[in-house]
């Protein structure tokens, strides 16, 4: 009986072994499958792969959320987002976000770039005027570009000439500026006519940059 016993207790030991070795095995070949589909998801290109954006901004009182929320839609896609203003100084915010841009608006050369966009806030009415972002609009619709603007920076296209016959939209404020220079002003949230995307305000934001992103896909 003694030696039956130890028999026994001997099988349990060696099959407690045999258990224990497979299953660290077992684990350690689903992490390796794990890593494997990580790198071979890394390794497929994004949507937005290869698409270039210049994102506008005003030196001071921007409206945050106009820019973060489209940059964030647009470099998670894999699209090369980079910052414009006046000045490569720091720019704040109207939240107090701090922005350093990483070139002066006149550097913009629109073969470049895939998409221009200008980002809204009370600082945006620094640009309604600019000759120099006029041209730069201008000459980005020539080039079949696709153009943004959301909040009171829709103004600056209409004073650019680029928004006449065409659906946009604005922030209320300043519906009769868009309609002055001929455009058919929509109310909407977020309008798209052909490349020029335009929205109404901070609230748009993430559905503006996925207008952007849809657009850069075409």
């Amino acid at each position: 009986m003694k030696k039956v016993s130890f028999l026994l207790i001997l099988l349990l030991f060696l099959g407690f072994l045999l258990i224990g070795c497979k299953g660290p095995k077992k684990e350690a070949e689903v992490s390796q499958q794990e890593e494997q589909m990580s790198s071979q998801e890394a390794a497929q290109p994004k949507a937005l792969s290869g698409k270039k954006v210049v994102m506008i901004i005003s030196p001071e009182n921007f409206r945050d959320e106009e820019l973060i929320e489209p940059q964030n839609v647009l470099t998670e896609q894999g699209a090369l987002v980079k910052v414009a203003s006046l000045t490569t100084e720091t720019c704040k915010g109207m939240l107090g976000a701090l922005v350093r841009p990483d070139m002066r608006i006149s550097d913009i050369i629109p073969d470049q770039w895939d998409a221009i966009i200008l980002v809204g806030g009370s600082g945006s009415t620094k640009y309604w005027d600019d000759a120099v972002v006029h041209s730069l609009l201008n000459d980005a619709v020539k080039k079949n570009k696709i153009v943004g603007a959301i909040c009171l920076a829709p103004v600056t296209c209409a004073n650019a000439g680029i928004l006449a016959g065409k659906k946009a939209t604005v922030s209320e404020s300043a519906a009769s500026n868009l309609k002055d220079k001929g455009a058919e002003y929509t109310g909407a949230s977020v309008q798209r006519d052909g490349k020029i995307i335009t929205a109404s305000g901070p609230p748009a934001s993430k559905e503006f940059g996925d207008a952007i992103a849809a657009a850069l896909k075409e």
